[in-house]
C-alpha cells in the first residue's frame, strides 16, 4: 500500500535561518542528504518538505529538535546536524562531549580534543605553564595548541597570541625567493594562519593582526622581548637551535602560557645533531609546572594515507638505524605509569 503524500510548511522561528543553514547552506544540504526521503525546500523562514506522511512527520521532529539545540546552545556544527538527524538530540545533555569541546570555531564548527593525547595536551594545559608537544604529522599537535589559545583569548585569560616558528629552509633557500622579508617568510608561517582562520572570523582576525591581539612572527624576532599576560607557541620546534630554545623559553614573562610543538623526524637543520628540542626535554622534564605529551601514529587526524606514509617511513628510518644506536623516549615524571 502506497503511503499518502504532503507538502508540509514549516516555519523556523526565533533563529537567523543563515546560521541554522550554514555558509553557503553547507548545514541545509547536510540535512538533504541525511533525509533522502523526502524533498526539502528552502524558503527564507520556512522550509517546505514534501514526501510520504511517516517521513515528513520525522522530518519536522528532527528539524524542531535542531532549532531548539540552537536557541539553547547558540551554536550549529557538522556533527550536532548528524545526531539531529541519525540517533537523535537528547533532552538531557548537550550531544557532542563538552569535555572534549575546546573552542567553537567559525560557522559554529566545534574544535575539539579527537584523540587520547590531544586531550591530554588539553588537561596538561589546565595545570602547567610550559607544555611541549612532539609527534608525527598531521597528529593535530599545533592546532590543538592554537585551539587553546585562542579559547584563552576569547575568554580574557591572556590579552594576546603569539605564533612563532624558526625560518628554517625546507629544500628551498629564504633569498631565492619572491619579495620583501615578511613575504619571504609568510609561506612558512601559513599552516598558522590556516589554523587561525577556522577560529576567528576573517574581518575579527585582521584586526587582532592589526592592532597586535595576535601576532605571527619568525623566532628572531623574539630575542629581547618579555612576553607578558601572551599566549605564546613556538612551533617547528625541532629546527631550533639550543641557544635558539633557550632563548625562546626565556622570554616567558607573568601569566604567560607556553606551548612548543615540533617533530623530531622532521629537523631542516644542516646538522641535525643541532636540534635542541631534545635536550630542552630531557634537561626540563622534572620541572614541577612543565608538562610534556609525546603524540605518535594513533593520533594522525589528517587524511587516512598520512598515517600509513607516517608508518612507511618511520620503518624505513628504523631498517636504516645503526642496530647500536639507543632509542631514547621522554616521559614527564606525573605521566609514568599512565600510558593508555
Amino acid at each position: 500500500m502506497t503511503q499518502e503524500s504532503i507538502n508540509k510548511e514549516i516555519i523556523i522561528e526565533g533563529v537567523d535561518t543563515r546560521e541554522l543553514y550554514g555558509a553557503q547552506d553547507v548545514y541545509l544540504e547536510q540535512m538533504r542528504a541525511l533525509s533522502p526521503t523526502v524533498k526539502i525546500v528552502a524558503r527564507g523562514s520556512s522550509l517546505k518538505v514534501l514526501g510520504a506522511k511517516r517521513e515528513v512527520t520525522a522530518f519536522e521532529r528532527k528539524m524542531n529538535a535542531l532549532v531548539e539545540y540552537y536557541v539553547k546552545y547558540g551554536h550549529i556544527s557538522k556533527e550536532v546536524v548528524a545526531q539531529a538527524f541519525s540517533t537523535g538530540l537528547s533532552d538531557a545533555a548537550e550531544p557532542v562531549a563538552e569535555r572534549d569541546t575546546i573552542v567553537y570555531g567559525n560557522n559554529g564548527n566545534i574544535i575539539r580534543a579527537r584523540t587520547v593525547n590531544q586531550r591530554r595536551l588539553v588537561e596538561l594545559y589546565e595545570h602547567n605553564d610550559l607544555l611541549f608537544a612532539v609527534g608525527p604529522a598531521g597528529s593535530g599537535k599545533t592546532y590543538t595548541a592554537i585551539a587553546l589559545a585562542v579559547k584563552a583569548l576569547k575568554e580574557r585569560e591572556v590579552r594576546r597570541v603569539i605564533l612563532t616558528r624558526p625560518a628554517v629552509e625546507a629544500g628551498e633557500k629564504l633569498g631565492f625567493l619572491p619579495g620583501d622579508m615578511k613575504e619571504k617568510l609568510d609561506p612558512y608561517l601559513q599552516p598558522l594562519y590556516d589554523a587561525l582562520n577556522d577560529m576567528i572570523p576573517a574581518a575579527k582576525l585582521q584586526k587582532y593582526l592589526e592592532d597586535g591581539t595576535v601576532q605571527i612572527a619568525p623566532l628572531a624576532y623574539m630575542r629581547g622581548r618579555t612576553l607578558d599576560n601572551a599566549f605564546v607557541i613556538l612551533d617547528e620546534a625541532q629546527n631550533t637551535t639550543r641557544s635558539q630554545i633557550k632563548m625562546f623559553l626565556t622570554r616567558m614573562g607573568r601569566n604567560a602560557k607556553f606551548i612548543v610543538t615540533g617533530d623530531v623526524t622532521q629537523i631542516d637543520l644542516p646538522r641535525k645533531s643541532d636540534s635542541g628540542l631534545m635536550g630542552a626535554m630531557a634537561t626540563l622534564r622534572d620541572i614541577e609546572g612543565i608538562g610534556m605529551v609525546e603524540f605518535d601514529k594513533r593520533d594522525i587526524v589528517r587524511h587516512h594515507l598520512v598515517k600509513y606514509i607516517v608508518e612507511a617511513f618511520d620503518k624505513a628510518a628504523e631498517q636504516a638505524m645503526p642496530h647500536d644506536a639507543p632509542m631514547v623516549r621522554l616521559r614527564h615524571k606525573r605521566d609514568e605509569g599512565n600510558d593508555e
